[in-house]
């Protein structure tokens, strides 16, 4: 295809001459496999998102590997001779940027795709896409496009978040190990949606403990939409009862509106084996961030109380630290129940392990009528 434009009957004879030329070549270059996204996600092959790093790590598809076309910094200067200069001026700029860069990524790409076929996207299935896209065709690879975008794919997850699942939500205090139970389930063959998991936190001050740093919100929507997507409709999906955020990451509206529709459940056990659970949960922390998390309830737990619970935590007395800790979480649930202004059925699962735990909740579920297989 390159030489296409060296046999243009208007000689190209200079540097300016040759850029307008890829400037015509892209601008009338179609990949054949342009796809909408429900095709997109099946085609074989990695997906390469092409636009800039600060852009890919906002939000990105969730199998997409970062292949940027411009650096943040090189994005910045195209678009300002856009505004400045128009689109011609800005494509040139472009490409003069790309030059140096076109074999390293046709060799880059061809590391990632060793069966020759890949997938790529940028912001609206612009020159940005179409122009890598070519580039790689040209180099022997077989290239797919997303129509319209990570924009496309942006409102496939809005419309996805807002499609109606079953939903059946479990609630309990803190301690009582929800999230293993939800795992538990999911080892049963349940559908279950970790909100937890996803947000890399746990949902309080020491939720972010030992996890890996948070996605941004967008791409915490992402992630639910890609799993969404993915439930049966006739069978209900379980989700931990949240705040609308879980750390810094907000739980789409969508979702919360279903949440509070749901019928909704709560696990109870003695405080003893909540006590025993929070120890093995962050009992492996680093004592520093522990006092660090407790610190920051000083306001809602009283300056008595954090006292006494960060003497108890450098000492490394964790089940009295948590003892304490633990009334601001209680109260706090309480409240929510108050606030709720609804019944909502106890399971006591004491003594039980996380997979009886499991297997009694699927019982009673399935006794209330509240389970559809």
């Amino acid at each position: 295809m390159l030489s296409l434009l060296w046999r243009d009957k208007r000689l190209l004879q200079s540097e300016g001459e040759i850029l307008r030329g890829f400037i015509c070549f892209f601008s009338n270059y179609v990949v054949t496999q342009l796809l909408p996204i429900s095709d997109f996600w099946q085609a074989p092959g990695p997906i390469l998102d092409v636009r800039s790093p600060g852009e890919y790590a906002q939000g990105h598809l969730p199998e997409a590997l970062s292949f940027p076309l411009f650096s943040d910094e090189e994005r910045a200067q195209v678009g300002t001779c856009y505004k400045q200069q128009g689109q011609e001026t800005a494509v040139e700029l472009g490409l003069e940027l790309v030059a140096p860069k076109m074999v390293g990524l046709v060799k880059q790409a061809k590391a990632l795709a060793p069966e020759r076929q890949v997938r790529v996207h940028c912001w609206r299935g612009g020159m940005r896409s179409g122009s890598v896209g070519w580039l790689l065709e040209t180099s022997g690879l077989e290239v797919k496009l997303l129509k319209g975008g990570y924009k496309a794919f942006r409102h496939w997850v809005r419309t996805t978040l807002a499609t109606p699942r079953t939903l059946i939500v479990v609630g309990g205090m803190t301690g009582t190990g929800k999230t293993d139970i939800l795992h538990a389930l999911r080892k049963l063959g349940e559908q279950v949606l970790d909100l937890e998991g996803l947000a890399n936190h746990r949902g309080s001050s020491y939720g972010a403990l030992m996890l890996p740093p948070q996605p941004s919100t967008e791409q915490f929507e992402n992630l639910i939409a890609e799993q969404w997507a993915t439930f049966n409709p006739q069978r209900p999906v379980w989700v931990e009862a949240e705040s609308r955020r879980v750390g810094t990451c907000r739980v789409p509206e969508e979702i919360v509106d279903q949440m509070e529709a749901a019928p909704t459940l709560e696990v109870v056990r003695s405080e003893a084996e909540r006590l025993a659970i929070l120890v093995d949960v962050y009992g492996q922390a680093n004592l520093d961030e522990l006092t660090a998390a407790t610190e920051r309830l000083r306001k809602r737990l009283g300056g008595l109380r954090t006292q006494e619970a960060v003497q108890h935590i450098k000492k490394g007395e964790l089940a009295a630290a948590a003892a304490i800790i633990l009334t601001y979480y209680d109260r706090t649930y309480r409240h929510d129940l108050v606030r709720r202004g609804q019944e909502i059925p106890k399971i006591d699962i004491a003594e039980m392990s996380v997979l009886q735990a499991a297997q009694h909740l699927l019982g009673q579920v399935n006794h209330w009528g509240w389970y559809n297989s």
